[in-house]
């Protein structure tokens, strides 16, 4: 078993576009997988990350949390998947796997600190490299098996923007008889309408404008309000058992708490650059909730994989070329893209 060299997206730089070059991924360790990837889903925390939005970045970068494709060669002692498996990779690769987190199956809070799937520091060392590339080798740990009633495509944003939103839907009660909001029609919050929707929740969707109505009452969506009208919150006061926030944007706070029930919770998923002005009375007063949630640990994730499998739901995508990234990042912060782009790995073909 040798090291791999593989076709990859790489960003040399904060202000560069991407190069189609090669990278060379490592030999396999015995519990490795090696995945030929298919698909690779463009998640909004790239473009933070390739740009530098969240601080210094390690350069050049792969990008890529939502991988998706077929096992491909593995490890001498790999139990879990077989050379063709349909498979994922999400936002993490490695964890200690001893620490209290990790034997709760939450290894995204790894104490010794989890090993993000891009631009992360592994426990050898090396800066990991992301899902934009031909192969990767991961841990059978860090694999889901995706199952057959999922296409590859539509699969891949589910390793991010799937256990984003479905872990904390779940967390927070999301079902029958729950009332649930869903802040923004976008990449996160077009998954949160589907997932909370087949969990039987009677879903409402509060956005700018009125524009993705009609998708959401397709993917689910009982209502639809624009945040734009005041009267959206008079109407709407004291209405919601839960608020999933999937916008990085920033919000007047008291005025979607308002729109709690007495012990209902808002949960934050998008990160916005400056902090929340929350005044205390705005929670103390009904018992609510303000919180944030990221990702799940890899038993959710199967778990969400084998759910949306289950009730036929997936990410809605528009698959592209690797020459369209860099307009396709553009288009994400603009808000162009219904709902996620998704990378078409075999058009990567390296120039050097």
């Amino acid at each position: 078993m040798t090291a791999h060299t593989t076709p990859a997206l790489s960003v040399p730089s904060a202000s560069a576009p991407f190069r189609q070059t090669t990278i060379e991924r490592r030999d396999l360790r015995a519990d490795d997988v090696r995945i030929d990837i298919a698909y690779a889903g463009i998640c909004h925390s790239d473009i933070h990350q390739v740009r530098e939005e969240w601080g210094t970045s390690p350069f050049p970068m792969v990008p890529g949390h939502e991988i998706a494709g077929v096992v491909s060669e593995v490890g001498e002692s790999v139990t879990r998947y077989a050379v063709g498996d349909r498979v994922g990779v999400g936002c993490m690769v490695d964890s200690c796997g001893e620490c209290e987190m990790c034997r709760a199956d939450e290894e995204q809070f790894c104490t010794k600190g989890s090993v993000m799937t891009y631009a992360g520091e592994g426990y050898d060392g090396e800066i990991t490299m992301g899902g934009y590339a031909g192969s990767v080798a991961v841990s059978e740990r860090f694999v889901c098996r995706i199952p057959e009633g999922l296409g590859l495509d539509a699969a891949a944003p589910l390793l991010c923007a799937g256990i984003t939103t479905y872990a904390p839907l779940k967390r927070w009660g999301a079902g029958p008889d729950a009332r649930v909001a869903v802040i923004g029609m976008g990449g996160l919050g077009h998954m949160g309408v589907k997932i909370a929707a087949a969990m039987g929740a009677e879903v409402t969707v509060l956005s700018r404008t009125l524009a993705k109505a009609e998708d959401a009452r397709a993917y689910g969506a009982a209502h639809q309000y624009s945040t734009k009208e005041e009267a959206t919150f008079t109407e709407l006061a004291g209405n919601f058992d839960l608020i999933l926030n999937t916008v990085s944007a920033d919000l007047p706070m008291e005025d979607y708490l308002a729109l709690l029930k007495p012990f209902g919770a808002m949960v934050n998923v998008g990160i916005p650059n400056s902090p929340y002005s929350v005044p205390p009375g705005s929670v103390v007063g009904q018992s609510k909730v303000l919180a944030g949630s990221m990702i799940g640990g890899i038993a959710m994730t199967q778990e969400m994989l084998d759910f949306c499998a289950e009730h036929g739901i997936a990410a809605t995508i528009e698959t592209i070329s690797a020459d369209e990234v860099d307009a396709a990042y553009d288009k994400v912060v603009a808000g162009d893209v219904r709902y996620r782009y998704v990378i078409d790995v075999s058009t990567i073909t390296p120039t050097d």
